[in-house]
């Protein structure tokens, strides 16, 4: 599972990175960046396949369209590639409405043999932005408010992240970031794309246990308490 990441860099870099704009109102509204320390239910910024020249903030846990409330989105933050394309509550999803979620890390936690569980910091080696491809919903509440959320892909992790967990997030590579909001794109081509990121591109080191409380949020963070994962 993967139920934490972050988002350091401001607004202007992600509009440079993906050519594409935030709406005004949304900065005003979420302001959310930098953030070290990004859950479920937090609003996050998003590119979707409905409208991909601009980036939108959603919220993290997918909502179905049929769900009673919004509450089924903490059970929803993540999807399994294996079932992504028949399981109800992604399959419609799989198909019609998927986005990008830029990162520019995320943390997992690997059990250590006296029960406890050691923190990690995960990134791309240059520290810069990558995509998780993921799947969007827009949901309508008894009152008539619309929420928009989405959920990430995860998969069987690399070598590098096998050390750690038995999943990681699906990372795209730059070059299948637009094919993946292809609105013209088969489910087996989908499927093709959703394959570990090489394990030369990651980075993993511990670090300390206060990136387990969701209302710490600061650079120190991520600093390295020992040293980086080796494959």
């Amino acid at each position: 599972m993967c139920g934490r990441a972050s988002l350091t860099k401001q607004e202007k870099e992600l509009e440079q990175r993906f050519n594409a704009s935030f709406y005004q109102e949304d900065i005003a509204r979420y302001n959310p960046l930098p953030n070290f320390n990004i859950a479920p239910t937090h609003w996050h910024p998003v590119l979707t396949n409905e409208d991909p020249d601009h980036l939108q903030f959603f919220r993290w846990g997918l909502i179905p369209f049929w769900a009673k409330d919004e509450k089924t989105g903490l059970k929803l933050i993540n999807a399994r590639a294996e079932t992504v394309a028949d399981k109800p509550a992604f399959r419609e999803a799989f198909r019609k409405r998927r986005c990008l979620v830029p990162f520019d890390g995320f943390y997992e936690w690997k059990r250590q043999s006296d029960g406890t569980k050691q923190p990690y910091h995960i990134r791309v080696k240059d520290g810069d932005i990558f995509t998780v491809a993921g799947l969007w919903e827009e949901w309508k509440s008894h009152q008539g408010e619309i929420i928009h959320s989405f959920t990430l892909i995860t998969i069987a992790p690399n070598d590098i992240m096998a050390q750690i967990h038995d999943r990681m997030p699906a990372i795209l590579l730059p070059e299948t970031e637009r094919l993946w909001l292809a609105n013209d794109v088969t489910p087996t081509e989908l499927a093709s794309l959703l394959v570990p990121c090489p394990d030369e591109w990651l980075q993993a080191w511990p670090i300390g246990s206060r990136i387990g409380n969701v209302r710490e949020n600061d650079p120190d963070l991520v600093v390295p308490i020992g040293p980086a994962l080796k494959v």
